[in-house]
């Protein structure tokens, strides 16, 4: 009985370890990359703007060709809504919140069970014949234990993603 008791008590300080740890982790984080693209503003913003266009470079619809996707709202611009299933991009949405016309835009984004949105942006940079494309996003893991341990990691989990998509957008648009 001793050896069961032993083995309770470090699972129960274990736990109550990771759950003080959770409560040290920082309440936000933030992604933030960037790219150069080939193209002027008004090239790249109607592949940004458009829901229906994120298909062509986003990373996490190539990574799941029968994710299920629902648009609602306007086609693009403000308002513009989707929400999608995924077995292995997870459930969630994005809308777009406000848009500035060959500029920039921003968004809310949500996954299922992750708590709180995270606001995002994607502006472009105009640099004579070329565009500084940058992709970010800020959230909040406040009141969410499990969100709070990941995020100090959610720039090296993210961030990628955003590199990647980047670079699908540089190609798209420069072989158009």
């Amino acid at each position: 009985m001793t050896i069961v008791k032993r083995i309770l008590i470090g699972l129960i300080g274990l736990i109550a370890l990771i759950i003080g740890l959770a409560y040290l982790m920082p309440n936000h984080y933030g992604v933030i990359r960037s790219i150069e693209i080939n193209a002027t503003p008004d090239k790249i913003y109607p592949l940004i703007v458009a829901p229906k266009e994120w298909k062509k470079w986003s990373v996490w619809n190539q990574r799941d060709p029968k994710m299920e996707i629902k648009f609602s709202g306007p086609e693009t611009g403000a308002g513009a809504n989707w929400d999608w299933k995924s077995e292995s991009q997870g459930n969630g949405g994005m809308k777009i919140l406000r848009v500035a016309n060959n500029q920039a835009i921003n968004y809310e984004l949500h996954f299922e069970g992750m708590g709180k949105p995270s606001s995002g942006a994607l502006t472009l940079e105009p640099l004579g014949s070329t565009t500084k494309v940058t992709w970010s996003m800020i959230g909040s893991s406040e009141g969410n234990l499990m969100m709070k341990l990941f995020a100090p990691f959610m720039d090296k989990m993210v961030g990628p993603d955003f590199e990647d998509g980047l670079k699908n957008l540089k190609a798209v648009v420069e072989k158009a």
